[in-house]
């Protein structure tokens, strides 16, 4: 496993599993299979309905806690300081931990910033040991690591072959906030799995679209959390840390990049009118 040390020092695995989508009746096998596989980043969310899944499989995995690193968010309908003040102490109960390793504002929508004051605090306890943001573009990610006491660690948002996020990621440099891909796979859309240049570029080391994709992202020094409910799956997204791609690989990939969402677009107001609409 490759690691990225965060902007506060502490240590993230660079791969993990995703839990997005996951049914909450199967996620505890789910995430038991990803554990057998030999995952141990593993990002839930408030809005998935799946933290305790995800607790239940950690719990008998027979797996020391810090040998895990665990990631949950904090959804749009607990935005404000009380509400998700609240909600951090029911995501622990669900996830039967003590501490989260790394907890997220789900979406730049509602009070965010109160959201964020009772992620200082619940850091500052010792509960979370790093705070950071998803779904901010420059804009609000500047704005709020300005006006904070503890500076957003990590930053995930939709990144893939088609969607790499250039302008974004310069930014997070910029401001020492690490890249996290959401939707890593682009969830098979665009023809993601019959594409010639990701498939003419897996020929040549003999692995998959999947795991070309993946690599691409991991060399561009981005933590990754592909899903998927199948465990031979699980293995392959797994293994990828005994190649690396060449200079002309990553140019070819490079030109993959559309510069466009293949999902929503955070400022237009259709898709903020939605937002809203789930978070209630």
């Amino acid at each position: 496993m490759e690691y990225v040390t965060l902007n506060n020092g502490v240590k993230m695995p660079m791969l993990g599993y995703g839990v997005y989508q996951v049914n909450p009746a199967e996620c505890e096998r789910c995430v038991a299979d990803a554990i057998r596989v030999g995952y141990r980043l593993i990002d839930t969310a408030q809005a998935y309905h799946n933290e305790e899944g995800v607790g239940n499989a950690i719990a008998k995995s027979g797996i020391a806690r810090s040998e895990f690193f665990l990631v949950t968010k904090v959804w749009i309908s607990n935005a404000g300081y009380e509400k998700a003040k609240a909600s951090i102490e029911e995501s622990l109960k669900k996830l039967q931990t003590k501490y989260i390793d790394l907890l997220l504002i789900h979406q730049p929508f509602g009070d965010y910033y109160g959201t964020y004051r009772a992620m200082e605090e619940a850091y500052r306890e010792g509960k979370v040991r790093a705070i950071g943001v998803s779904n901010f573009y420059p804009d609000r990610l500047i704005d709020l690591q300005e006006h904070v006491d503890v500076k957003p660690a990590v930053n995930q948002v939709e990144n893939h072959v088609f969607f790499q996020q250039t302008e974004a990621r310069e930014y997070m440099r910029k401001y020492h906030c690490q890249p996290m891909s959401w939707g890593p796979l682009a969830e098979g859309r665009n023809g993601f799995f019959t594409n010639e240049i990701l498939k003419a570029i897996g020929d040549k080391y003999g692995k998959s679209v999947a795991q070309v994709a993946l690599r691409y992202l991991l060399q561009q020094g981005t933590v990754i959390i592909p899903k998927s409910v199948h465990v031979e799956r699980m293995q392959q997204n797994f293994d990828i840390f005994d190649f690396a791609l060449s200079e002309d690989d990553m140019a070819q990939i490079v030109k993959l990049d559309t510069g466009k969402s293949l999902f929503f677009h955070h400022a237009d107001p259709a898709t903020v009118e939605l937002f809203m609409m789930w978070g209630k």
